[in-house]
């Protein structure tokens, strides 16, 4: 076992990374499970040895972009970042999962600009807004429907959907476990996963 000044230490696990780096945009109204198919999918990548990263819109929005609010300048400043940061991370060798709304066609031409075209896979979790309501893990819906709540994704804020994402993930008629495995798949057939 290696030593060192500070004791003995076990060596980590070694990772691979990706042969094709590559990042899953995840993009969808709110509450359309676009963070639980990235984490359950960072799992399965993970137990096979990948080096995996999600980025969660929310997540940023407490740290990152917790300066910014929700006028569309600052819509597009977030994916601006998250894209930034989800490029560095690609280029380490990671497979990058970002989920998060970005609701506009121009900022996720933005993010694919910025990640590029040959690392960025559009992925539309296609959920109708019915179905993410009755969701509403939040209370948003409620509240954007209450009026306490405006600008909200989806209600009175528009969702300009991918006309031709590379991946479609349809949830009213696929289970969380299938929504993983297209993704799976998708990465097998890039040749991202060895």
């Amino acid at each position: 076992m290696p030593r060192s000044p500070y004791g003995t230490f076990r060596l980590p696990h070694r990772q691979l990374v990706s042969t094709r780096p590559t990042v899953l945009w995840l993009t969808g109204i709110p509450a359309a499970g676009k963070t639980t198919i990235a984490r359950a999918t960072q799992a399965e990548l993970e137990a096979l040895g990948y080096s995996c990263v999600v980025l969660d819109g929310d997540e940023l929005r407490r740290g990152l972009c917790k300066d910014l609010g929700m006028s569309d300048t600052d819509r597009l400043e977030h994916v601006r970042r998250t894209a930034e940061v989800a490029r560095l991370f690609c280029n380490q060798g990671s497979i990058v999962l970002a989920a998060l709304i970005s609701p506009y066609l121009a900022h996720r031409a933005l993010a694919q600009q910025i990640i590029g075209s040959d690392a960025f896979v559009e992925v539309f979790v296609d959920t109708p807004v019915a179905a993410a309501e009755a969701r509403d893990p939040k209370g948003l819906y409620r509240q954007a429907r209450s009026g306490a709540l405006s600008g909200f994704t989806g209600v009175d804020a528009a969702y300009e959907s991918p006309p031709a994402p590379q991946v479609r993930l349809t949830t009213a008629t696929m289970s969380g476990a299938r929504c993983v495995q297209a993704l799976l798949g998708c990465l097998s057939l890039r040749n991202a996963l060895t």
